[in-house]
């Protein structure tokens, strides 16, 4: 799917996100993932064995900071996620802490995202005679305008999720970061813009799988996974979750 990932050369795009994720994530910090989110979950699990060892780790289920060897291969919200676990923090609590300014970091995705910044889970055309009709805001709405920095993660870039203006606003702003696997876009003065680029494409690539305009063009280099960084996740995701959304 994206030619600038060589199997036989590169890392799988799928390790690559979970590396670039898991150096955004701060000590101390209390970071949340939802359901079907297990790339971000795996890397804030290698976040927390590397990066970040007093981050609080919450998810759907509530288990706080879990530290079971198993991750489910089919969600994101088993019952692993009890195993070993700090503490309980139901999910109800996690939208409370979210309004009351006490969540760090929320994982959260959705079908479109345009330049300034809107994001699109409700439909694909129009709201009334829509011609996909998708899963709708759920935590989305309440947690991207609440939560101090909400990250994105999408595992397809290309110009029909990244657009010009989406066809319904979810939700919009106080985006952090949006990870893809070809770069990593900021948001700054009610807009997105290219803040860094994967080791294994360019520019133009960049540019030419995106619907709307780039602006800043001179951008560094992201890291590749490191020896250490692969070693922990083999050992943290044996049976792979992380490559679920690439198909493979």
């Amino acid at each position: 799917m994206y030619s600038s990932f060589k199997a036989e050369k590169e890392h799988h795009p799928a390790d690559f996100m979970v590396c670039t994720i898991a150096r955004m994530l701060k000590n101390g910090e209390r970071i949340f993932h939802g359901v079907s989110s297990q790339l971000p979950m795996v890397a804030m699990k290698l976040a927390k064995a590397l990066y970040a060892p007093e981050a609080v780790l919450l998810n759907i289920p509530g288990g706080i900071s879990s530290k079971a060897y198993r991750v489910s291969d089919y969600s994101s919200a088993g019952e692993e996620l009890w195993e070993n676990s700090d503490g309980i923090f139901p999910l109800e609590k996690v939208f409370d802490l979210s309004m009351r300014g006490g969540l760090d970091v929320a994982f959260l995705s959705g079908v479109q995202f345009d330049v300034k910044g809107n994001v699109n889970a409700s439909v694909i055309g129009s709201y009334n005679k829509p011609k996909v009709r998708l899963p709708g805001g759920a935590g989305s709405a309440v947690l991207i305008p609440t939560v101090k920095k909400a990250i994105i993660w999408r595992t397809k870039h290309d110009k029909r999720t990244f657009v010009e203006d989406v066809d319904f606003i979810t939700t919009r702003g106080n985006i952090y970061k949006i990870v893809t696997p070809l770069c990593v876009f900021g948001y700054k003065n009610e807009r997105l813009y290219l803040e860094a680029i994967s080791p294994y494409t360019t520019i133009e690539e960049v540019k030419s799988r995106t619907g709307f305009e780039i602006l800043k063009t001179n951008v560094p280099t992201l890291d590749e996974p490191s020896k250490e960084e692969l070693r922990i996740l083999r050992r943290i995701d044996s049976k792979g979750v992380r490559y679920k959304e690439f198909g493979n």
